[in-house]
C-alpha cells in the first residue's frame, strides 16, 4: 500500500514529539516521507508555474519574495499576503520562504513538493529543485532561496559536498542561503557531517508535512532544528573537547567508495551505480573490489551486513 507521495506506507506513530535538549525544536510523529528509498534518481519534475525543472533547472513561472518582482514572461508575482485577491488562506500567511529540494530520488521530491508547495495554504515557494551535487549548487546559486532542503547520499560527493561549495553563499550577511537536511539516516556521522558543515538543521523524512513547514520557517529565521534523537547527537559532539569517534574501517575508505558502499548495502545493481554516481560499470567494479579488500569481507553480501551495522544504508 503506497502513501501520498507514492512510497510504500510504513508504520505510522502518533504526531508531535519530545522536545530535544536545551529547548532546540524537535519533530517526530508520523511520516509524511517515510518510505524506504529504493526509487531511481533523475532530473527535476514540474514545479509550480507550470516550467520544468528537468535536469535541475530552475523552475519558472515563481518570483522572489521581496517586493513582487514580475515573474519571467512579464506575469506579476503574487504580492504580500492578504493582498487585492487573496483569499482566506493567503490571509494568514505572514511571508514566504523560497526552497530548493535536493534529493536524488524524482518520486521523492514530487511528494515533498506536493505536501508543501501549495504557498498559498504554507507560505512555501518551491523555486527549484536537483538530483545531485552539481546540479543542486547550480540551481542555489541561480534561484539564492532562503532555505535548501538538502539529502545527505546524493551522487557527486553527498550532501556534505553542496554544502562546502554554497560556504559563500550561507556566508552572505544580507541575504544567506540555510539549509536543512532532510534525509533517511540518522546516523551521528551523517548528522554531524552537515552541521559541521554549516547546516542549520537536520531532520528525519519521519517528519509530518506539517511539521517540516514548521522546521523550513524557523530555519529560515535562524533558529536550529533537529529531530528529537538528533539534538541529542549535536549537542554531545560539539559539547567535547575530543575529536569524535572514529571509526577506523570506515576511515580507510575514500569519499566515493563509501558512496559507492552504501549504493550496493541498498541494493543497486552496478550498472545502476554507474548511473547515479555519473561513472562507469568497470570503475564501479573496481571501487567494489577495493572495499572488499579494506574491509576484508568476502562478498556483496558480508558489505551489507557490514554496512547496515554502522547505520550507513
Amino acid at each position: 500500500m503506497t502513501d501520498a507521495y507514492g512510497l510504500p506506507a510504513g508504520n505510522r506513530g502518533g504526531e508531535g514529539g519530545p522536545a530535544a535538549p536545551g529547548g532546540i525544536p524537535a519533530f517526530g510523529g508520523s511520516s509524511a516521507f517515510g518510505g524506504p528509498r529504493a526509487m531511481g534518481a533523475s532530473g527535476g519534475v514540474p514545479m509550480a508555474g507550470g516550467a520544468s525543472a528537468a535536469g535541475g533547472v530552475p523552475t519558472g513561472g515563481g518570483a522572489s519574495a521581496a517586493g513582487g518582482v514580475p515573474a519571467p514572461g512579464g506575469v506579476p508575482a503574487p504580492g504580500p499576503a492578504g493582498a487585492a485577491g487573496a483569499g482566506a488562506d493567503d490571509a494568514a500567511v505572514p511571508r514566504r520562504v523560497r526552497v530548493v529540494l535536493v534529493d536524488d530520488h524524482r518520486m521523492f521530491r514530487t511528494g515533498v513538493q506536493a505536501e508543501i508547495g501549495e504557498t498559498a495554504r504554507t507560505g512555501v515557494e518551491v523555486v527549484g529543485e536537483a538530483a545531485d551535487v552539481d546540479q543542486a549548487v547550480t540551481v542555489i546559486t541561480a534561484t539564492r532561496p532562503e532555505v535548501v532542503l538538502l539529502d545527505v547520499h546524493l551522487p557527486g560527493g553527498g550532501g556534505v559536498e553542496v554544502l562546502r561549495r554554497s560556504a559563500s553563499l550561507m556566508a552572505d550577511q544580507e541575504r544567506p542561503v540555510r539549509f536543512l537536511a532532510l534525509s533517511v539516516s540518522d546516523a551521528a556521522e551523517d548528522v554531524i557531517g552537515v552541521i559541521r558543515g554549516g547546516a542549520r538543521g537536520y531532520v528525519t523524512k519521519t517528519i509530518t508535512g506539517t511539521d517540516l513547514v514548521d522546521a523550513i520557517f524557523r530555519v529560515s529565521e535562524g533558529d536550529a532544528v533537529f529531530s528529537p534523537r538528533l539534538a541529542g547527537f549535536v549537542l554531545d559532539a560539539f559539547a567535547s573537547t575530543d575529536a569524535p569517534p572514529v571509526d577506523e574501517d570506515l576511515d580507510r575508505l575514500t569519499q566515493r567508495e563509501r558512496e559507492v558502499l552504501r549504493l550496493i548495502a541498498r541494493g543497486y545493481a552496478y550498472k545502476e551505480i554507474a548511473k547515479q554516481l555519473f561513472i562507469s560499470v568497470k570503475t564501479v567494479e573496481s571501487h567494489v573490489s577495493a572495499v572488499l579488500r579494506k574491509l576484508q569481507l568476502s562478498n556483496r553480501h558480508e558489505l551489507t551486513r557490514w554496512a547496515t551495522a554502522r547505520r550507513l544504508v
